[in-house]
């Protein structure tokens, strides 16, 4: 069953270009799931990384693009966005010849912007993972440009998924809102975990008592959200006794406008992805 949900992405090769820390999850993913890594070619300019991508994955390794988009039918480009446009115009001509399926997991970047990198007529499709996908548990918004058939659209999605499950968006100008609250949005998890850390050891606890308390209540809480089917106000609601330890704790945050600095700092993060797709350009 595994490889049956794989098969029909890797019925021809499959190019990365860029073999960082985020290609590799996706690689991982894709092979633990039964994908054929012979079938995987990899393009990535520092040797070490290449050495590591074919001993741990049986992938082909490439020190050019060129060479591992050639004769791929889907290539997924995972280098910075602040290279993006030299990438894509070096692989123009190669990419009006073979008119592949094109994945950005660059932030900011548009499928405008790649399109016209690529001399047009391509097939694009933007998505913006996050950095849980490196243990398999990101979450990914995808938004396809109008070249983009059903059945790129599902090669897309079966790549993509290997990092966890995804999101099809409909209007491109809300992806920086995707960024905004899903590509940024572990950090803003971290931060609490941080806070709160700093907090416990502030009441007296130890630093190994006050990391276990913190990282296992946050595991936990996100399994709750996950698995229980409730929202997270209804989650809320059942774990605030009146007059109790959490009520307290809740209208302290409430006092000090911790809803509207959620907000403030989401939109910060969407208008900074619309800055960084501008200074892309």
């Amino acid at each position: 069953m595994t490889r049956s949900n794989t098969s029909p992405l890797l019925t021809h090769p499959l190019a990365f270009i860029g073999g960082g820390n985020m290609a590799r999850s996706l690689i991982g993913g894709l092979v633990k799931r039964g994908a054929d890594p012979s079938r995987i070619r990899v393009a990535e300019p520092a040797e070490p990384l290449r050495a590591a991508l074919a001993a741990d994955f049986g992938v082909q390794v490439f020190g050019e693009a060129g060479e591992a988009a050639y004769g791929a039918d889907t290539w997924l480009f995972a280098v910075k966005p602040q290279v993006m446009r030299a990438v894509c115009e070096g692989l123009a001509p190669l990419a009006q010849s073979q008119r592949p399926l094109a994945v950005s997991i660059a932030a900011g970047i548009t499928t405008t912007q790649m399109q016209r990198w690529l001399r047009g007529g391509v097939p694009v499709v933007r998505s913006m993972p996050n950095t849980p996908a490196l243990l398999g548990a990101g979450v990914t918004g995808l938004h396809a440009s109008s070249e983009v058939d059903a059945a790129g659209r599902q090669r897309a999605e079966l790549l993509l998924s290997a990092a966890g499950p995804t999101v099809w968006i409909e209007a491109e100008a809300t992806m920086d809102a995707v960024t905004g609250v899903s590509g940024s949005g572990p950090a803003y998890v971290f931060l609490l975990a941080e806070a709160m850390e700093t907090a416990a050891k502030a009441e007296g606890l130890s630093d190994e008592a006050a990391r276990t308390l913190v990282l296992q209540t946050v595991l936990g809480a996100a399994r709750m959200l996950t698995e229980s089917g409730e929202t997270p106000a209804e989650l809320r609601r059942r774990v605030t006794s009146p007059n109790g330890t959490t009520q307290a704790a809740i209208e302290t945050f409430q006092a000090g406008g911790f809803e509207t600095l959620v907000a403030q700092a989401v939109h910060a993060a969407t208008v900074r992805g619309g800055e960084l797709s501008a200074a892309n350009d």
